[in-house]
């Protein structure tokens, strides 16, 4: 299936979660915000919650500094 990453086209499997996007995507362990379909999906909801075909995402990454 097909969806939308950061405004990019990207493949991924049927039953996709967010998690496994975030292992993929090479955000594994980065303190992220995801977004899927102009709506916030919690952490606690990552595991839990798979993506569907057309799905736009947006991930954001805090980045540290002074």
């Amino acid at each position: 299936m097909q969806i939308t990453l950061n405004g990019h086209p990207r493949d991924c499997g049927q039953g996709t979660t967010v998690t496994q996007l975030l292992h993929e995507a090479g955000y594994a362990g980065r303190r992220v915000a995801v977004e899927v379909n102009q709506e916030i999906v919690p952490r606690s909801l990552h595991e839990g919650h798979e993506l569907r075909e057309g799905d736009r995402v947006e991930i954001v990454h805090a980045i540290g500094g002074g």
